[in-house]
């Protein structure tokens, strides 16, 4: 089988890692990709719906291998809002540096992982991710869950998405000593408060599939599941 797919050179991630990096997008009229085009660059990244099983073999056959997988969820806002209610904690510049720290515990085993980036790259990235959302300069904001003492259990980062009234959720973790404690439930409360208020309808939420514990929150705050899909990388140096 043949790959049809437009090359796009991600140029952020690229100058961001020291890592030539590209991504393909799958189309019926696109240009037959070839070995030689993707030795080109460090790294390719693509994502297959998990149904294309024909495309993934292929892929697989040109020195592809599976990173992730990928399960999305979208939440109807007023069915959420209707039966929880939550105070709304913005994060400010001064709590960057706490929620930096929570967020390189947390995402080490995305798709951002070993062997294909560092760890020190990987805890570089998501403290880049999560200052930029506190600044409303990625993500619009950050939201926070705290306990009675002051002390920040979790946090939540969203946007707002060019279709119509939809967001999605950027980050989401939970303090490590603070596991267990319904933090997490909290956060997607926030999350629907913060989205009423924006006019947002629908709240969009990709964990991994591997990530039971965050699918079961989801399935139980009335999320249903929209998507599944597989993300698949190739390095210049890797064998067919």
């Amino acid at each position: 089988m043949s790959i049809h797919a437009n090359i796009e050179i991600l140029s952020w991630e690229s100058d961001f890692f020291k890592r030539k990096t590209a991504k393909l997008h799958f189309a019926p009229d696109a240009p037959i990709v070839s070995l030689a085009q993707l030795t080109e660059y460090d790294l390719v990244q693509a994502k297959i719906a998990t149904a294309n099983t024909e495309l993934i073999d292929a892929m697989l056959a040109m020195g592809f291998w599976l990173v992730e997988s990928e399960i999305d969820f979208c939440l109807n806002i007023a069915s959420c809002v209707k039966n929880h209610s939550a105070e709304l904690v913005v994060a400010a510049e001064k709590d960057i540096e706490l929620l930096q720290t929570i967020a390189a515990m947390a995402f080490s085993h995305s798709r951002f992982r070993l062997p294909w980036y560092q760890l020190v790259d990987n805890a570089r990235f998501y403290s880049v991710w999560l200052e930029k959302a506190v600044k409303g300069s990625f993500d619009d904001g950050c939201l926070l869950v705290k306990n009675v003492q002051g002390d920040i259990q979790g946090f939540v980062t969203l946007r707002k998405l060019a279709v119509e009234k939809e967001a999605r959720i950027g980050l989401l973790a939970t303090a490590p000593t603070h596991q267990g404690k319904g933090v997490g439930k909290q956060l997607m409360i926030a999350a629907c408060q913060w989205c009423e208020r924006q006019g947002v309808e629908r709240l969009r939420i990709a964990t991994q599939i591997s990530n039971i514990g965050a699918m079961r929150l989801y399935s139980q705050m009335g999320a249903q599941i929209e998507s599944t899909a597989y993300w698949l990388y190739r390095g210049r140096h890797d064998p067919i």
